[in-house]
C-alpha cells in the first residue's frame, strides 16, 4: 500500500491520463480513413496509432506537431494512401479540442488541496497552453518534451522535472496511463507511480505502446486517488 501521506507533489502524464486522448484520436483520424475508404477496428488503430508515435519520437528530435503528422503519413503508408496536406496538419489542430475525462477535473481540485502539482508531458509547449485551461488547476511546473528535447521514456524529461520541483525522488508520485512512456522510466530513479489502466478497446496500453511492470498502485480513474 503506498502511503500517500509521504509525497509532497504528484506529477500526472497528461494526454491519455488527464485528457481522452483515444477519443481525440478517433476523432481525427477516423474521417481520414473513411474517406480513403480504410476501414480498421478501434484496437488495431490504437495499435498502429502506438507503433507509429514511439518511431516518430526516435531519433533527433522533433517537435510533437512533427510527430503527429508523421503518424497520418505513416497510416497512409501502411494502409495504401496518400492523405493530404490538410489531413496531414489535422491531428495535431485536433489536439486542442481533445477533452479531459469526466473525473480528471474533479479529482485535480481535490488534489491540489493537499498536494503540489506538475505536468509531465510529451508534447510542446504551444500544444499544453491550449489544453491547459480545460483542466482548471494551475499547475506548479509543467514540463514538457519540448523543454527537455526529448520524449519519455526518456530519462532526461523526468530528471529535468526533478530539478525543477527541487524535491527528493521518494516525495513525488508519478500518475500515467502508459506504462511504457511512464511508469517504467519513474520507477526507474525511485520515483513512485501509479498507473492508470483506463477502460480501451486495447486494454492495458490503449494508444500506447505496450509495455509490462509493477507499479506502486493501479487505478482505473483519478478519483481512486483522491480517497487516499
Amino acid at each position: 500500500m503506498l502511503d500517500f501521506g509521504r509525497f509532497k507533489v504528484l506529477t500526472f502524464d497528461c494526454y491519455g491520463t488527464l485528457i481522452d486522448w483515444e477519443t481525440g484520436i478517433f476523432s481525427a483520424l477516423r474521417p481520414i480513413l473513411a474517406a480513403h475508404g480504410k476501414p480498421i477496428t478501434d484496437s488495431a488503430l490504437l495499435e498502429m496509432y502506438s507503433t507509429l508515435e514511439a518511431a516518430g519520437e526516435q531519433g533527433e528530435f522533433h517537435p510533437y506537431r512533427e510527430v503527429l503528422q508523421a503518424v497520418v503519413r505513416g497510416f497512409g503508408e501502411r494502409l495504401g494512401f496518400t492523405p493530404t496536406a490538410a489531413e496531414i496538419r489535422s491531428l495535431p489542430e485536433s489536439l486542442a479540442t481533445w477533452r479531459p475525462f469526466p473525473d480528471t477535473v474533479p479529482a485535480l481540485l481535490q488534489l491540489k488541496r493537499r498536494y503540489q502539482l506538475a505536468v509531465i508531458s510529451n508534447v510542446d509547449d504551444d500544444l499544453f497552453a491550449a489544453t491547459a485551461p480545460q483542466l482548471k488547476v494551475s499547475f506548479n511546473h509543467v514540463i514538457t518534451a519540448g523543454q527537455a528535447r526529448c520524449y519519455k521514456p526518456c530519462l532526461e524529461i523526468f530528471k529535468m522535472a526533478l530539478t525543477r520541483i527541487g524535491v527528493p525522488a521518494d516525495l513525488v508520485l508519478h500518475v500515467g496511463q502508459s506504462v511504457y512512456h511512464d511508469v517504467i522510466p519513474a520507477k526507474s530513479l525511485g520515483i513512485s507511480t501509479v498507473w492508470v489502466n483506463r477502460p480501451s478497446p486495447r486494454p492495458g496500453a490503449g494508444a500506447a505502446k505496450s509495455a509490462s511492470s509493477n507499479p506502486d498502485l493501479e487505478v482505473t480513474d483519478l478519483t481512486a486517488l483522491t480517497k487516499n
